[in-house]
């Protein structure tokens, strides 16, 4: 069986999604199809919309076949390591033959040659990198001016590494060549919404970012949004909706944030993951004068620290997760464990599959020890769970008791 991988958060899965999974089977050949899709926190340092089990779910609805959760950690990292615990998931399931990205550019052939380059890191590229960030550029801008720098110097023209989907799928490529990995890439150029678009310019795509903010700022109008989603996910949402599990923001975890916020001191601080050269300082002076935590996010931002920087920081601290933990994780490693959310009947036989050729566990149900990072999963969801509005039954223990969806595409 040919499977195509794909990389995804799905908050909340919509037409451009839809499209993408089509093509992605089309192009590659492809019999099935594995999704590893971030759990309820995601890469730009925020909750997600809705959870991981609802969002799955939806992909099941669609027609993905398997769908494994990327690790807390990995899913709230920067791009290099979310890209690198995705695509090292991807690899040591041992049953996925192609990837299949979205892009800008729809432009695969610099990617290639500027992950094989800059696989491993030459002192003259780390040079031109540290430059960008003493001049006080942010990671992202730094990383990409030093990156067209080097290539150019190295004959490679054309890289768009300023573009956020060319970024990830840049480092999805990176990942590949680090791991020596022997899936195939490709990629299919993003149309008619930009990833960050805020307004919809398209009578059925739009993006997830435009979704958001009419799911979140326009009392919660499902109903506007249905023609740029699929018929799932609609029915989805409406259901959470209606039991008080819909939508998530970063408000609904405002006061365990300043609770904690405050209770900690400047050298405390200091020892959460990403933050770093003084932040500390700024993060406290924030909160002491915001009432949300939209307010602080906005005063603690700079130049060099994004809004999303900003937000991992922030989740960092809310998860509990710090420096010393990060380290001993050895994210660069990759991949240790594969956590199972869902499955088609098609998916039953490709897990089976993975289960003789896994180079790593898979879990499809969880208990306390199985993995250090697999632990912080269990605690982010409970966290997660205890912030709805509405209540569920021993939020604690649900990670414990869920089995994976088994579920019919339509």
């Amino acid at each position: 069986m040919k499977s195509v991988g794909l990389i995804v958060e799905y908050n909340p899965l919509h037409n451009g999604h839809k499209l993408h999974f089509a093509l992605a089977k089309k192009m590659t050949g492809a019999d099935a199809c594995v999704a590893v899709m971030s759990g309820n926190f995601l890469q730009r340092g925020e909750p997600a919309i809705v959870s991981k089990w609802a969002r799955t779910e939806m992909a099941l609805r669609l027609g993905v076949d398997l769908v494994i959760e990327l690790p807390t950690v990995f899913a709230t990292s920067n791009a290099e390591l979310f890209a690198h615990g995705a695509v090292s998931l991807l690899d040591r399931i041992g049953v996925v033959d192609t990837l299949c990205f979205g892009s800008e550019c729809g432009d695969i052939s610099w990617m290639k040659q500027a992950a094989q380059l800059l696989a491993h890191e030459a002192p003259e590229f780390s040079h031109l990198l540290k430059a960008g960030l003493r001049d006080g550029l942010p990671y992202p801008k730094a990383y990409a001016e030093a990156a067209h720098t080097y290539l150019t110097d190295h004959g490679i023209h054309g890289a768009a590494l300023d573009q956020p989907n060319n970024i990830l799928g840049f480092n999805y490529l990176l990942s590949l060549a680090r791991l020596n990995s022997k899936i195939v890439p490709v990629t299919i150029q993003r149309q008619k919404a930009g990833y960050h678009q805020e307004t919809i310019t398209d009578e059925q795509i739009a993006s997830a970012t435009a979704l958001r903010k009419i799911l979140t700022e326009q009392q919660q109008k499902i109903a506007a949004v249905a023609g740029y989603v699929p018929r799932a996910t609609v029915e989805v949402l409406q259901r959470e909706w209606l039991s008080g599990l819909y939508p998530m923001t970063w408000e609904n975890f405002a006061h365990p944030l300043f609770h904690r916020l405050l209770q900690l001191t400047a050298q405390e601080l200091a020892t959460y993951h990403e933050i770093e050269e003084g932040m500390e300082y700024r993060l406290l002076e924030s909160v002491r004068r915001s009432k949300t935590v939209a307010q602080m996010i906005s005063s603690a931002k700079s130049k060099r620290y994004t809004q999303n920087r900003i937000q991992r920081m922030l989740l960092n601290v809310l998860l509990d997760v710090k420096k010393d933990q990060i380290s001993a994780f050895n994210l660069r490693h990759g991949a240790s464990y594969a956590r199972v959310l869902g499955f088609s009947q098609k998916g039953r036989a490709l897990l089976q599959q993975a289960k003789q050729k896994s180079a790593i566990p898979l879990y499809t149900n969880v208990r306390d020890g199985l993995h250090p990072m697999l632990d912080v999963d269990i605690r982010s969801n409970a966290l997660y769970r205890l912030a709805h509005s509405t209540q569920i039954e021993q939020p604690f223990l649900e990670e414990y008791r869920r089995i994976p969806l088994q579920i019919t595409p339509e």
